[in-house]
């Protein structure tokens, strides 16, 4: 007798306990009040000030993306086979360039798909980026 009592006396309190934590207002009006951010808010001079803040250069175009290209391609060739890749990769590089891992990194960063690359060539990409003046952002 005495453990049923004890059992419906735990259940109840946890029955109120539960109720107690899920009508607690000050945490839904606070999940009300925060702001969420979505991509679409963010604007590209915003996206780009903070891609800046960590190195990253933004995304070059016409004569400097080609020169970009020439200068990884002497590096591995393969690296320019999927151009976008490639740029994404280096303008990513860029916050990593002077790391003591930096030719891993390159290699890390410039191996996909069907293209690989060694610390080897992710030196020479390092040194092609710094020569370039690509990250100084």
């Amino acid at each position: 007798m005495r453990t049923r009592i004890t059992i419906a006396a735990v259940t109840a309190t946890l029955a109120v306990a539960l109720v107690g934590c899920s009508s607690d207002e000050t945490g839904d009006d606070a999940a009300k009040a925060t702001p969420s951010v979505t991509e679409s808010e963010v604007t590209p001079e915003q996206s780009a000030s903070a891609a800046a803040s960590v190195g990253i250069p933004p995304e070059p175009t016409g004569a400097d993306r080609e020169v970009l290209l020439r200068a990884l391609a002497a590096a591995n060739a393969d690296t320019v086979k999927y151009e976008d890749k490639a740029i994404d990769a280096a303008r990513n590089q860029c916050s990593a360039v002077d790391s003591d891992k930096a030719a891993y990194l390159a290699a890390q960063r410039f191996t996909y798909k069907d293209v690989t690359t060694t610390e080897a060539q992710g030196r020479q990409i390092n040194a092609a980026l710094k020569g370039l003046g690509f990250c100084e952002v």
